[in-house]
């Protein structure tokens, strides 16, 4: 029997502590979409609260072949009139974050053709921004101080929405296979995601938890489960 791996952050005056309980046996059924180069398949995700978000930490699981000059939509946030939140890998590589208006870009190495974590945290208090890529973290920008996330709008994988829920472009789209989108609606240490991002699955997660996501797959879209690694109950002092 196993429990797929859980995450407890607790606070105290001068300590917080992550804790992780992770699966045996064989690890915890992950759920995976695969997506192919199309104008028309996508993955929808019910987010648990409306996307009102003053901060966030968004972490992303998969794995793609998709490299040379192509943009890649990673995660679209798209409201009626405006791209709220979208995640892209650029034609030089770069990764970027969009939130309604001129992005911010990160130097990052190329991702490779196995699975690759991929978080992003942003606060609208300083618009502090950071990458994250498979533990590491990118210098951090200031980006979009004062903003705020509007809710309202859907969120969707493998496309780019230039409107609401159209105007898709293959060119533009997710080819590959997408195991773990999770959002909370505060910023994490970055300890924690250096720790998420050695295992398989993670979750409670606020916003969009991929253990219990509803998830509406449209098009040529495959679903499917696989195993993750082991993985120790541990308990870190974060700081």
């Amino acid at each position: 029997m196993w429990l797929y791996q859980n995450i407890f952050l607790s606070t105290s005056l001068c300590t917080t502590t992550l804790t992780t309980f992770s699966a045996g046996n064989g690890g915890a059924t992950l759920k995976v979409m695969r997506l192919d180069k199309t104008a028309s398949s996508l993955v929808e995700l019910t987010p648990a609260k409306p996307l009102s978000l003053d901060a966030f930490t968004l972490c992303l699981r998969f794995a793609t072949e998709l490299k040379g000059k192509r943009e890649v939509i990673l995660f679209a946030y798209r409201t009626q009139y405006f791209d709220e939140l979208n995640v892209w890998r650029e034609t030089d590589g770069r990764l970027s974050l969009y939130l309604s208006g001129p992005g911010a870009f990160f130097e990052v190495p190329e991702l490779g053709p196995l699975a690759n974590h991929v978080c992003l945290t942003w606060e609208s208090l300083t618009g502090r921004t950071t990458m994250y890529v498979n533990g590491r973290s990118s210098a951090s920008k200031i980006y979009q101080r004062g903003h705020r996330v509007r809710p309202g709008g859907k969120v969707i994988l493998g496309q780019d929405p230039d409107n609401f829920l159209g105007d898709f472009q293959a060119e533009q789209s997710f080819v590959g296979e997408i195991f773990g989108v999770n959002m909370w609606d505060h910023v994490l240490p970055s300890v924690a995601i250096q720790l998420l991002s050695t295992g398989e699955d993670f979750s409670d997660a606020n916003v969009l938890d991929w253990a219990t996501v509803t998830i509406i797959p449209t098009g040529s879209v495959v679903e499917f489960q696989k195993r993750s690694l082991d993985l120790k109950p541990t308990t870190h002092a974060l700081f």
